[in-house]
């Protein structure tokens, strides 16, 4: 088991050095969102109300749509860089080792002293697949648009936005438009929107960036029920020549 531990630190600290040069040498993906816990829970069927139920398994886990589109991105081997809030504490530590343990650049992280880390509680249901999430976030801002005004555009080649704080974000990528301006059309960045949630603040993202992901709750909340029905019917809302 420790000969095991080893191997697997090892091969930890060698795809971390591998990343960072590649970040080195070559403009990264900017995934602006969240960062949370998971504490996931698998069980054989989702528990009845007012009982006790023993789990399979039990795990923490790093989660947040854009901190888990950072993982994803690094394992295919693209520079790439996280930019969200933090609360300070032992779940902060747990969550910004494994962000490291994948080469992810948090130099846009921003700390919030007073705040307490965003957690959710995952009961996943073997029997169907299905998982059912319980999220808190008692304090924790999400970056704004002044936040994002700090950071060097020059490092990024795509910027990605989870929807949360919609008004702010828009801010964000009228930025980013502003920056493209100046720049031959090879040069520019790329923005992508992400928008999960049932929320109609979010449906503002929509006329912004060159790509749109749209979660199945929301295709169906537009009356869609496939895909292609929603790629279809969602069309007329985005930019000009968006995917």
């Amino acid at each position: 088991q420790h000969r095991g531990s080893a191997v697997r630190r090892v091969c930890s600290e060698t795809f971390a050095v591998r990343t960072n040069k590649m970040a080195a040498t070559e403009k990264q993906i900017l995934c602006v969102g969240l960062v949370c816990l998971d504490i996931i829970n698998v069980v054989e069927k989702f528990p009845v109300e007012d009982t006790d139920t023993r789990c399979l398994s039990q795990r923490w886990q790093r989660g947040g749509n854009a901190s888990n589109t950072c993982t994803v991105l690094s394992i295919l081997g693209a520079p790439c860089g996280f930019m969200g809030s933090l609360a300070p504490g032992r779940v902060s530590d747990f969550v910004y080792d494994d962000i490291r343990r994948y080469g992810i650049d948090v130099t846009n992280v921003i700390v919030h002293a007073e705040s307490s880390f965003p957690t959710s509680i995952v009961i996943s249901n073997i029997s169907n697949g299905l998982r059912t999430i319980l999220h808190t976030n008692r304090n924790l801002p999400d970056v704004n648009s002044e936040d994002f005004r700090k950071i060097d555009l020059s490092l990024y080649k795509w910027i990605h936005w989870e929807g949360r704080n919609a008004s702010e974000q828009v801010a964000m990528i009228q930025q980013v438009e502003q920056f493209n301006a100046t720049l031959p059309a090879e040069h520019r960045i790329t923005t992508s929107v992400e928008i999960e949630k049932t929320r109609e603040p979010l449906y503002q993202l929509f006329g912004h960036g060159d790509v749109v992901f749209v979660s199945k709750d929301v295709a169906r909340h537009f009356g869609f029920n496939s895909a292609s029905e929603a790629v279809k019917g969602l069309y007329s809302h985005v930019k000009p020549g968006a995917y």
